[in-house]
């Protein structure tokens, strides 16, 4: 199998044999589910319109929910006190430990991120750069579902940062 990338003419041709992930339509008399092709299909005229803000809903719901579920898992293992005889031991253990408080703390920060994004499409703000009100775009969200800033402006924030990092 080749590493190359197939065309764009071929991919259309050829889809890909993974399912699409899928969202039901809220309200329809005929709910039926919702792809992320027919997502990524839907004219520039449909941005952000309210069966894609269903489908990002969704997507944001079972997000939260793989989220909770992993804390429950951090949590029980912090919880777990464990006496070691051999320092080695001890000091694997304490590094397991300094690193389910690290992903416990970025795990909370992405719960933050969902649910601001919870509120954005409550108020039709969803789907929008923050700094410069621009449509974020569609492949984006299905990437990062999160994202509260068009690609240009995030690239410009990761490049000012890298300047101003320590070195």
């Amino acid at each position: 199998m080749s590493a190359s990338k197939p065309s764009a003419a071929a991919a259309a041709a050829n889809p890909p044999a993974k399912p699409s992930k899928t969202v039901v339509r809220k309200g329809a008399a005929n709910a039926r589910a919702l792809t992320e092709d027919e997502i990524r299909a839907m004219p520039p005229a449909d941005y952000m319109n309210d069966d894609q803000l269903a489908f990002f809903h969704e997507r944001l719901l079972q997000m939260r929910s793989e989220v909770l579920a992993r804390e429950v898992d951090v949590k029980e293992r912090l919880h777990q006190r464990e006496v070691f005889a051999d320092p080695a031991d001890r000091a694997s253990a304490e590094e397991e430990h300094w690193l389910d408080l690290r992903l416990r703390e970025r795990e909370s920060l992405l719960l933050r991120k969902i649910e601001d994004a919870f509120r954005r499409i409550r108020d039709k703000e969803y789907g929008y750069c923050e700094k410069t009100g621009e449509a974020i775009g569609i492949a984006r969200l299905l990437a990062r579902p999160t994202a509260t800033v068009c690609v240009d402006i995030k690239g410009q924030d990761e490049r000012a940062e890298s300047q101003y990092r320590d070195r």
